[in-house]
Parts: structure tokens; C-alpha cells; sequence
């Protein structure tokens, strides 16, 4: 039976690893999703939010994938009101007053669902005023909000920010599983 995470081509291990996540019940607040370029790390974050949002729960017949429900159509077309996605608006990276929205957003009540998701692509462009900001946040979200940041590797991201996070490493996909 597939489920959102057959889509995470190359990644069986980080398949692996969210599906027992989910199944289990046991996320935590904030994970580092790390790997190349094309390594489907923000596929693989929508598939964990679409997961962790599902009504079906965890303990349903796909382990919190159905599909079909409203929810999960929502956040597999990314129109979901409670998994917010996150790119830097400067040209150097994330600025200071985005990330003060994002504080603010975090502490806000979920929309749709019973938690909200928040998906930071290029954590490793959040910069030290924009990450000092944000570590608060990171520390103690809500227990509604899961926070997934993405970025091509941890050492490229402040160590404040990547010992708060469970670090979820993606590979190199070879040419023949692409």
C-alpha cells in the first residue's frame, strides 16, 4: 500500500525513519532535514507535514496517510493554511523582520488542523541576528507547531540551532534510482 512517502525517491533510510516517526507518535519540535541539492529533502518535509497533519491520525490504516481526506489533498497541492513555507527574502539570506513574522506566526493557533507545520528552506542562510532571533522559538514552539528546516548540510548552520534539532541526513541520489 503506498502512502506520501513513496514520492521521497533515493531516500529509503529518511523513508524509513518518518514512517516510524509518524507511526510511533513520537515527533518532536524540530527537525534539520540536510543533504544536496535534489535530494527531495522539501518533498520529504511536505510528505512528514501531510503526515503529522492527516485526521486519520497515526494509528489509522496508513499510518496517517489516507489521501483522500481534505487535509491531505491540502498539503500535498502546498495550500494547506497550517504548514507555512519559508524561503529567504534577502539577498544574502533570511532578513531579521522575516523571521520576527515567522516568531509570530509560530505563536499563533493552528488554522485547519490540530498542529501546524513549519517548513524553513535554506536554514543555512539564516544569518546570526536572524538565527539568535529565532532560537527562542525553536527551543520551545508551541506543542501544536513542528518546525522542519532544511539546508545541504549541519555544519553550514549555526551549532545553536542544530543541537535544538533531531538532524535527518539525505544522500546523494545515484543517477540509476533517479
Amino acid at each position: 500500500m503506498s502512502d506520501a512517502f513513496d514520492g521521497i525517491v533515493g531516500q529509503p533510510k529518511v523513508r524509513d525513519f518518518l514512517r516510524a516517526t509518524v507511526a510511533s507518535d513520537r515527533t518532536i519540535h524540530a527537525y534539520l532535514f540536510t543533504g544536496p541539492a535534489g535530494s527531495n529533502k522539501t518533498q520529504a518535509a511536505f510528505a512528514f507535514a501531510q503526515a503529522i497533519l492527516c485526521p486519520k491520525g497515526p494509528q489509522g490504516p496508513r499510518g496517517g496517510l489516507c489521501g483522500p481526506c481534505d487535509i491531505c489533498r491540502k498539503v500535498a497541492r502546498r495550500t494547506h493554511p497550517d504548514v507555512v513555507y519559508c524561503a529567504p527574502e534577502g539577498a544574502a539570506g533570511y532578513l531579521v523582520g522575516q523571521v520576527r513574522d515567522l516568531i509570530s506566526s509560530v505563536s499563533m493557533a493552528p488554522i485547519q488542523a490540530s498542529r501546524k507545520v513549519y517548513i524553513v528552506d535554506r536554514a543555512d542562510l539564516l544569518g546570526v541576528q536572524a538565527a539568535n532571533a529565532f532560537l527562542k522559538t525553536l527551543e520551545e514552539p508551541p506543542d501544536d507547531v513542528v518546525i522542519v528546516l532544511l539546508a545541504r548540510t549541519a555544519e553550514s548552520v549555526l551549532p545553536t540551532i542544530v543541537s535544538r534539532c533531531q538532524v535527518v541526513p539525505f544522500r546523494t541520489i545515484p543517477q540509476s534510482e533517479a
